[in-house]
């Protein structure tokens, strides 16, 4: 096998596919590798843990046609640490061989037949936006948990609602909401739960097309977006009733300028340790921000601010407030609250599509 390509292509392919390759150590080595295949001009770059795997079709400049295996991650290194322009990998017995300039790496192989083969969903393909969907994923995705033993915390459900798509994600004490109105990308009353993960790797890829299209069969989801395919093993799981968590109103509003709420909240987590809250005291006019830590020393800050409802003073989890407040759009933001012990919810102002719930944490004076 051998081939040539430039660089930056190779290295911003490799990079991706890495991401997926499996990092346990497991009997099968092949699975921290990467498969390169080239058939005429035509590259295949795949990697897969079992569980997710990518593909990336490039065109290069093909020398000799075949298959290799070998570590995806020092591939990725290797190519990446190469100077601009052209790239050569060819084979030679049980090695691959990087060069450029005068620079070149050699470095052993896999088995080609220990790479398990990739399935992908076979189903006809819907289309949807790729900005739109990349968007909603980066308001939802960060409301999952990253603990496996909360395993049906670590998805996303996407659920076909009678005005469009919904994306879902929760940890337990933040819920993200996102509604894409008029996406009928599923079956009617059609839910399932995609891995965080995979679609963690897929906000990535959504930058390097205008459209993405889905593909769902069985218990696989598949995602093709420009050169790059992705396919995902779904979650059997039943995703928590997260609609009772949301009330229908709430009788205090209040509203502010975003951008310099989330610029007083990261001041405020410069004292904030892993329990500290950070007190929000919401009155007509201001929103007063206060973190006090012992032994460290404390701030406050005021805001302008307009409150409907009664003067309330709320504790949150800084961390958590912060990231509902960068994913909210828009200049100005809502809080919403009902009592001090209830979830609050995040909004911007004109942008109804979009809900970040928060849990408080309980204040002492």
């Amino acid at each position: 096998m051998k081939f040539r390509v430039e660089k930056e292509v190779l290295a911003e392919a490799l990079g991706a596919a890495a991401r997926v390759a499996s990092t346990r150590n497991n009997a099968m080595p092949a699975l921290s590798g990467v498969r390169i295949e080239v058939t005429g001009d035509k590259l295949l770059l795949s990697c897969t843990d079992n569980d997710l795997s990518v593909q990336f079709v490039l065109a290069v400049g093909g020398l000799e046609d075949g298959v290799v295996v070998a570590s995806a991650k020092l591939m990725s290194d290797i190519v990446r640490s190469m100077s601009e322009g052209k790239v050569t990998v060819e084979t030679t017995g049980e090695t691959v061989s990087v060069s450029s300039g005068r620079a070149q790496f050699t470095v052993p192989t896999f088995a080609a037949t220990d790479f398990p083969n990739i399935v992908q969903a076979s189903a006809p393909p819907v289309t949807l936006s790729a900005g739109v969907f990349a968007d909603a994923l980066r308001q939802v995705v960060r409301a999952a948990s990253s603990d496996m033993q909360r395993m049906a915390l670590t998805g996303v459900l996407m659920s076909a609602e009678p005005e469009g798509l919904r994306l879902v994600a929760t940890d337990s004490y933040r819920l993200a909401v996102r509604d894409l109105p008029g996406n009928n990308i599923l079956g009617h009353g059609e839910k399932v739960v995609i891995p965080s993960r995979a679609l963690n790797e897929l906000q990535r890829l959504l930058t390097s097309g205008e459209e993405a299209s889905l593909c769902l069969a069985g218990d696989k989801a598949t995602f093709t977006v420009g050169q790059a395919t992705l396919s995902t093993s779904l979650l059997q799981i039943e995703f928590p009733n997260y609609r009772q968590l949301i009330q229908p109103s709430y009788p205090n509003s209040l509203t502010t300028a975003r951008e310099p709420l989330l610029e007083a909240i990261r001041r405020c987590r410069i004292l904030a340790r892993e329990t500290t809250p950070v007190r929000l005291e919401m009155t007509a006019t201001s929103l007063k921000l206060i973190v006090v830590t012992q032994d460290v020393g404390n701030t406050v800050e005021e805001l302008d601010a307009t409150l409907v409802g009664s003067d309330i003073t709320v504790g949150f989890n800084p961390e958590y407030l912060a990231a509902g407040i960068e994913a909210v759009s828009g200049d100005e933001i809502t809080i919403q609250t009902t009592d001090p012990i209830k979830p609050a919810v995040l909004r911007g102002v004109g942008a109804p599509d979009y809900l970040y719930l928060v849990m408080p944490q309980r204040l002492t004076n």
